[in-house]
């Protein structure tokens, strides 16, 4: 199991669209291994391929309490069951301490295989509804920011920039940490 590198907003690799998982083999079940750990690591409850720089198929997601009952979905379909949108607070490990508001169908189906290649045929709504939606958008190239104003698209790159300079100095500063010598 191995911790993956999350491409943050506005790189242009996040606008690739996924293409489909041909075969669920070892490789795809070690991505998906690895992907839910990304997602429990960075506090998440989804994760799309396409966010760990990896172009097919593959959403992971968890909105349990106790972040133990991951949710596999390869080659998701997505159907809005319904006309009108319902505005969610949305936020997305890759435009890091950013949320806003996003319109969505608030009921959809969702048709995909699992890690073990038995298909999901099921209607969801509310929150895991929007998830998928989410998420599904990351395979398609699209970033929930697309959904907001002009401003408030450029605010939000502004912001990641700046989360992403002190994360990258908090690290510095962790690093300088463990290379110093401890006076015994």
């Amino acid at each position: 199991m191995a911790l993956l590198p999350i491409l943050s907003y506005p790189d242009p690799r996040l606008r690739t669209i996924a293409k489909p998982v041909k075969e669920v083999d070892d490789e795809i079940k070690t991505l998906i291994t690895d992907m839910i750990e990304t997602m429990y690591d960075a506090e998440g409850i989804g994760l799309a391929a396409s966010q760990v720089d990896q172009h097919v198929q593959l959403i992971v997601m968890d909105l349990s309490e106790n972040k133990d009952s991951p949710m596999v979905f390869i080659n998701p379909k997505v159907t809005p069951l319904v006309e009108e949108k319902q505005p969610y607070e949305e936020g997305c490990l890759s435009v890091p301490d950013v949320y806003d508001k996003v319109e969505r169908p608030n009921k959809v189906r969702i048709e995909a295989i699992d890690e073990n290649g038995q298909v999901i045929d099921k209607e969801v709504e509310g929150l895991l509804a929007v998830c998928i939606q989410h998420e599904m958008d990351h395979l398609n190239g699209v970033i929930f920011v697309d959904y907001l104003s002009r401003l408030k698209q450029t605010r939000a790159r502004d912001k990641v920039r700046k989360v992403l300079k002190v994360r990258e100095k908090q690290g510095e500063r962790q690093a300088d940490k463990v290379a110093q010598p401890t006076n015994a």
